[in-house]
């Protein structure tokens, strides 16, 4: 069987809520009572990876963990006590926008100080931190598109076409090989990293997965469609000058010609998704449900929000010269060396040869 397909061990517990969950999942101990959820961190590690194991039940599942679990009805309460802890959180702490027109102006300027994540890459990004980039973000990457699918069938009309348009760029436009998440795994390969689905779920820290959560909470969930397609907006409107940021950083560095393909890809697939999510997408919703419009702001707001509090914590660990990881990759730290050299791209001769009519070589 391919490994891309087999769902990940259950991760080691991070505390109470999630030890709880994790061990009703090995059939071992009783699930957390739903007011269990009511103290904790909302930010915190061991809501969000109980919340994620929760989550992935939708997805891939986990090894071990049978699949009646996915609708299980003791554990759907606890999922709901852990989303209202952190939707709760997320409307009061979230910054908003007067209006949805000044959500979507704000994504369209570029940030004068450049000192965001893909800047820092691409300026003076190291291969070790761009790898730490890459593993985290793995969490989200190898299941591109697949959260926003799920708003598919709450949509209508103009917003529904143009939604399914983008995600079947997504999805390579039916060609295997041009899958998003394929081809993330294949800059993982030139990364030297396990492309392993769920691989680096324990290495991930909370503020990773509270970005990777948010996106199945808004999808799982028809009353924030709304906000599953204001996440979306803000998610494609930036990602085109990101992307080139880091194609760059991938070729100042080495990184490999997957690596620099993958987003290379996003430079031009994204610049067009931003037009037809901006016009298509979001005026379709509006003009079906003009009420949406303040949960499409909230959608872009919060995404905002918690991607800011992930790139304060990359930039902190990684100015310090620290790994942003909770377990450094290959159990070592930045200080003990550089990584071990990437792995050399395996494939059959038929994708090699796809490959090489695709990705440009550089010298």
């Amino acid at each position: 069987m391919n490994h891309h397909l087999r769902g990940p061990q259950l991760p080691p517990p991070r505390g109470p809520l999630s030890a709880a969950v994790t061990a009703h999942l090995h059939g071992t101990g009783p699930l957390p009572r739903p007011g269990d959820a009511e103290d904790a961190d909302p930010y915190g590690d061991d809501l969000h990876l109980a919340l994620y194991v929760c989550y992935e039940l939708h997805y891939r599942g986990f090894a071990g963990v049978g699949p009646r679990f996915e609708w299980d009805p003791g554990l759907l309460g606890v999922r709901g006590a852990l989303e209202h802890r952190f939707l709760s959180a997320l409307r009061a702490d979230t910054p908003g926008h007067a209006s949805l027109d000044d959500a979507l102006g704000a994504l369209l300027v570029e940030p004068v100080d450049g000192t965001g994540v893909t800047h820092f890459l691409r300026d003076s990004g190291e291969l070790w931190q761009l790898r730490e980039y890459a593993a985290q973000r793995s969490l989200y990457h190898l299941k591109e598109a697949d959260p926003h699918a799920w708003v598919l069938p709450r949509l209508w009309g103009r917003a529904k076409a143009a939604m399914a348009a983008v995600e079947f760029d997504e999805f390579g436009g039916g060609r295997a090989e041009r899958v998003h998440a394929r081809l993330f795994a294949d800059l993982m390969t030139d990364l030297g990293l396990d492309t392993g689905y769920g691989r680096y779920l324990d290495a991930a820290p909370a503020e990773m997965l509270a970005v990777v959560n948010l996106m199945s909470l808004f999808g799982l969930h028809r009353e924030l469609r709304g906000a599953l397609v204001g996440h979306f907006a803000e998610v494609e409107i930036t990602s085109s000058p990101g992307s080139r940021r880091l194609a760059e950083a991938m070729r100042r560095t080495g990184a490999g010609p997957a690596a620099e393909f993958f987003y290379d890809e996003h430079v031009e697939a994204d610049a067009v998704h931003e037009q037809v999510v901006r016009h298509d997408v979001i005026g379709g919703l509006l003009d079906e449900e003009p009420e949406l419009a303040a949960d499409i702001a909230f959608g872009i707001d919060a995404t905002e929000y918690l991607e800011d509090r992930l790139a304060r914590r990359l930039l902190t660990h990684w100015h310090a010269g620290r790994s942003s990881l909770r377990t450094p990759l290959d159990g070592r730290t930045p200080a003990d060396g550089k990584p071990p050299e990437r792995a050399p791209l395996v494939r059959d001769a038929r994708e090699q040869n796809a490959l090489e009519q695709e990705i440009p070589h550089t010298s």
